[in-house]
């Protein structure tokens, strides 16, 4: 029989781990869901809110990511835009409706790599962001790269998905995002 001295943080453990696994390996318990938009990213649990989403509102949201995740699982700070998204969506505002863009700096920028990129730095491994940054930009999303980041980097355009564009600093395009209209989240 264990000691109370190791049982407690192995159950402990065990909970985490339970609370960190995705929907699909908690099985039905969880009220988390994919979609409508994204069927792979960006699990949203349906809300019975007292705020209600007027008709005819239009999002145009930024988002921000800065950290990598070192575990190499999906950016959490990347895939909540995907989540914004479906909850939007979900909620009943159509999808032409709902504009957004992510800039990323830091050691964020680096999940934005090509499997080739990627690889390189990471045992020949491919991008773990590499499904989601496609299926955004293909959704419309803008994903913008901090250039002072990626200098600092010495991540090159060729390196990145297509489609991702590089503004002069995150502070640039956050400024010109803001004057077109996106409110930072």
């Amino acid at each position: 029989m264990l000691k109370k001295s190791v049982l407690v943080p192995l159950l402990a453990l065990a909970c985490a781990a339970l609370a960190a696994a995705p929907a699909s390996a908690q099985g039905d318990a969880s009220p988390f869901r994919a979609g409508p938009v994204f069927e792979e990213f960006g699990l949203h649990a349906p809300v019975d809110a007292d705020m209600a989403i007027p008709e005819g509102t239009i999002f145009k949201v930024m988002f921000e990511a800065v950290r990598q995740d070192t575990e190499g699982r999906r950016n959490g700070e990347i895939e909540i835009a995907a989540r914004f998204i479906n909850m939007s969506v979900a909620a009943g505002v159509p999808l032409e409706k709902v504009h957004v863009a992510i800039v990323v700096r830091g050691p964020a920028s680096n999940d934005l790599l090509t499997d080739a990129a990627w690889g390189k730095t990471h045992d020949g491994q491919a991008n773990p962001n590499a499904g989601l940054v496609r299926a955004l930009l293909d959704h419309g999303v803008r994903i913008i790269l901090c250039g002072q980041s990626a200098a600092g980097l010495g991540i090159t355009k060729d390196q990145l998905q297509p489609g991702v564009e590089i503004a002069q600093s995150a502070i640039t395009a956050r400024a010109l995002l803001q004057m077109q209209g996106y409110t930072k989240n």
